[in-house]
Parts: C-alpha cells; structure tokens; sequence
C-alpha cells in the first residue's frame, strides 16, 4: 500500500495525469515557418495588447526575466536598435517571465526601458515560444510566420545582428 501512494504521489508531481497532456497536446511550441496563435499580453509598461495587433509587420519579441544577467545585459542593444530603425519597419517587444510583477517593473524602471514590454505569468507565450532557457529572442514575420529563434544573449544592434535582421526582414536597418 505505501508503494502505490509514492507512485501515485510521483505520477502526480510529474505531471503524468490526463489532463496535463492534454493541456501540453493542445499548445505545442511553434516551430520556424508556423504562425502564431492568438495571445493576450498583459502590459508591464503600457496597456494590454493582442498579439495579433502586431500582424502586418515584422516583429521581434525579445523573452527575458529579471534575475537573468544576459537578459539584462542585451536589453540596452534591443532599446538601441528600437531608436535606430524606423518604427513602421518593424517592432521589437519584450516579455518578462518573471512570477512577480513588481520584479519585472523595478527593472524596467531602472533600465528606463521605452519598448512595449508585457509579462507572461500563466506561461502561454513561454510554452507557445519554446521559451527553455532565456534571453530567447523570435523573429516574426509580416504574415505572423516564425522565421528565427535565437537563444541567448545577443547585441542586436551588431553589424552580424542588423545582417540577420536584413537577410530576414529584408531592407537595411542601417
């Protein structure tokens, strides 16, 4: 009897029930050429906004938490690269993982951060993304199509970033 509770309580923990794998069946991790899926971002430093609003351009979506030192260290070239390029050429945002809000807001406040950044606390743009280890930034497409994902911590406003964006986005962001 003390063996069955221990692998009920193991099968619990690990998420092996029915209705976890349905859960994980039905929103799988987009992978290059799929487009993504409607979403509600909740705004950190602005209003809610719908993740379709960002359709019709090019968009860079930049996932981060506070207590990641690459995610902080490449949030400066993201801004640099906001202010370089023509904002109806394409928009950059950023999504905080982070549990608590207020973590994620102290450090938009000390970093005077001026792109759209949301926070993702139900995990639905981390799974959708394939969030598994951060920064991960996702190139997205005009047409909604995942076309890059590029895990870790980046100068995104680099000559070998700005060819990246270039090759995928097309026109210079010089």
């Amino acid at each position: 009897m003390k063996y069955l509770a221990i692998v009920f309580l193991i099968w619990c923990v690990l998420g092996l029930s029915r209705g976890n794998t349905a859960t994980a069946a039905e929103a799988p991790t987009l992978a290059i050429g799929q487009v993504l899926r409607e979403a509600t971002l909740t705004g950190l430093n602005g209003p809610d906004k719908a993740l379709t609003s960002f359709k019709g351009k090019p968009l860079i979506i930049n996932m981060w938490a506070s207590w990641c030192g690459p995610c902080r260290a490449e949030m400066a070239s993201l801004e640099r690269l906001a202010w370089r390029s023509s904002p109806t050429r394409f928009a950059i945002i950023g999504i905080s993982t982070d549990d608590y809000v207020d973590q994620a807001k102290a450090l938009l406040n000390n970093s005077h951060a001026t792109i759209s950044q949301f926070i993702d606390t139900k995990l639905q743009m981390e799974t959708m993304l394939g969030a598994t280890h951060l920064p991960l930034t996702v190139l997205i497409g005009a047409d909604g199509r995942v076309l890059e994902k590029v895990y870790g911590a980046r100068e995104w406003d680099s000559p070998e970033s700005l060819h990246l964006i270039d090759k995928l986005f097309g026109k210079a962001t010089r």
